[in-house]
């Protein structure tokens, strides 16, 4: 596995997939406020989760930082088979591993019947409780921190528009994904003191 990121074969991309969700729009009331006197204003919480939601489908490319981003209502082998289509129409050049874990939808009857059909694509599933492998976990942070963090979404259409502009910026931003920790910097000495005695 972690040979695909330290030594991808020859004329092949490697893409990590996962999925994240399910993101639900929240509904929260406006703060309540102060009184005159400088005392809180109580109120009964009232907080909601409608019925929408949205999965949002992401590949990464380690080699260099790229991501491609989907959403759909629902987490299905349709709504995966939608997703590899569009990394295969991202990636129109060579052979394409897609590294992603064991989930049903990823190994169902369907999907292997369209992988059939799209013979670029191959998988590389990861072993069970080892989701580290995985450097779209990794990405899925920066998202929640650009696009999750702090926002209240009314619908669903908000967090895919959400989602949309967080991936537009974070690739403007893309760099190569390293596997493996990088060597500490060196500390140049500012003034060397030398003692005679």
């Amino acid at each position: 596995m972690v040979g695909l990121y330290t030594n991808p074969p020859e004329g092949t991309t490697v893409l990590c997939l996962d999925e994240l969700g399910p993101v639900i729009p929240r509904a929260f009331p406006p703060a309540p406020g102060w009184s005159a006197d400088g005392h809180r204003i109580k109120s009964e919480l009232d907080y909601s989760r409608g019925p929408e939601k949205a999965w949002v489908y992401g590949a990464l490319r380690p080699f260099d930082g790229y991501e491609i981003t989907m959403t759909a209502s629902c987490r299905n082998s349709a709504a995966y088979q939608r997703f590899l289509a569009t990394v295969e129409q991202t990636n129109p050049d060579g052979d394409i591993v897609v590294i992603a874990d064991n989930l049903s939808s990823h190994n169902s009857a369907s999907t292997r019947t369209w992988l059939a059909d799209h013979p670029r694509i191959s998988h590389a599933f990861i072993p069970v409780a080892a989701c580290w492998l995985n450097l779209q976990e990794g990405w899925w942070r920066l998202l929640r921190k650009t696009a999750l963090a702090g926002q209240t979404f009314a619908n669903a259409d908000e967090i895919v528009q959400a989602t949309a502009l967080a991936t537009a910026w974070l690739n403007t931003r893309a760099k190569p994904w390293i596997w493996g920790r990088p060597a500490p910097p060196t500390r140049t000495l500012r003034r060397r003191f030398v003692y005679l005695l």
